[in-house]
């Protein structure tokens, strides 16, 4: 008698939990029945089936549990999912996939595993690509892209040579790597073989070194980041 009531006491409080906490559900809605049915069986000393009510019960309650959990996880999966795509689309807008592409690619490529994983029920796993998308475009924001032209102005205004211009900030920063502006500008000199003949007015493009994002025409009114950095 001790152990029936003992599995009924630990078996009728498990149903009683999760009722508590979970309400709208169909195997929480047969724990409840099956846990009423238990007491009244208990109560008319009908112990076997009494047993057999508070085991259906917690079966119930268990897979109540089981289907909350499931249910949690499809929700929070879901609301990274969407808020991983307005990242992304905001990205885009910001021109994330040229200013920082190797964040873009993973966040979009998380994404896309996000919504298999979905797809399959797979809510853990979803969410966990979601989240990892997110942390991609953790940094991401607008920038200015480096310039990839310049136009040359006169010497008495600004200097301007090959390894003054390399020197800038917003070409390379280093005027020692000038050779790689001379290299793709020589052919629109007037006399090629001679880098130090540059005139004003010349649109001077300024090559990819390594992998950066340039666009546009220098302009002064803008702030530029630094090379490199």
């Amino acid at each position: 008698m001790k152990k029936i009531i003992s599995i009924l006491t630990i078996a009728l409080l498990a149903a009683s939990v999760f009722a508590v906490s979970y309400k709208n559900n169909t195997f929480q809605k047969l724990a409840d029945e099956y846990t009423k049915k238990a007491e009244i069986a208990l109560d008319a000393g009908q112990y076997e089936d009494a047993v057999e009510y508070s085991k259906k019960a917690e079966e119930n309650a268990a897979l109540s549990e089981a289907y909350i959990k499931m249910m949690m996880a499809r929700g929070e999966a879901e609301n990274n999912i969407k808020l991983a795509k307005n990242q992304l689309a905001y990205a885009e807008k910001i021109d994330a996939p040229n200013t920082f592409p190797m964040a873009y690619t993973s966040a979009k490529d998380n994404l896309e595993k996000a919504e298999s994983a979905f797809e399959g029920e797979d809510f853990d796993q979803a969410n966990a690509y979601a989240k990892a998308s997110l942390a991609a475009l953790d940094g991401i924001k607008e920038v200015t892209p480096l310039p990839e032209f310049y136009i040359v102005k006169p010497w008495a205004e600004t200097k301007d040579c090959y390894w003054n211009i390399s020197g800038r900030p917003y070409v390379y920063n280093n005027p020692l790597l000038w050779e790689n502006l001379y290299q793709a500008n020589k052919q629109s000199m007037p006399k090629p073989e001679d880098p130090n003949l540059i005139h004003p007015g010349m649109k001077m493009k300024i090559p990819s070194l390594t992998g950066e994002y340039r666009k546009g025409t220098y302009d002064p009114k803008k702030s530029y980041s630094t090379y490199g950095e």
